[in-house]
């Protein structure tokens, strides 16, 4: 009844990290129709042709993403801290490093 109990727990554990990082081990993973879907619907929420700049005020989690250097954290930062007056804000306001900064401010803007 214990090894029942924490198996539960760790499949639990697992179901919920995963779910909170987008990921599911292989084995848990559907095949078929589902995967086609969830690619299809991938590739139509990529962002602008490369060369495009990305709007800071407007551009999604994933846009923001594509930028080098730019993760999880650091999109999630700029979005919370969203209205931009300028890209320089980014450094500023301390929402990114300056290294980071450096990396992507010929490929944003702050539209208004």
């Amino acid at each position: 009844m214990i090894f029942a109990r924490r198996i539960l727990a760790q499949l639990i554990t697992i179901l919920l990290l995963s779910t909170a990082f987008g990921t599911l081990p292989a084995s848990a993973q559907s095949t078929g129709a589902t995967n086609k879907a969830a690619k299809s619907k991938a590739a139509k929420s990529d962002p602008a042709p490369t060369g495009a700049l990305i709007d800071l005020n407007s551009a999604s989690v994933a846009e923001l993403k594509t930028l080098p250097g730019i993760g999880d954290a650091y999109a999630a930062a700029i979005v919370k801290n969203r209205k931009y007056a300028n890209k320089t804000q980014l450094k500023s306001r301390n929402v990114i490093p300056a290294g980071t900064y450096e990396k992507i401010k010929d490929k944003v803007i702050a539209k208004q």
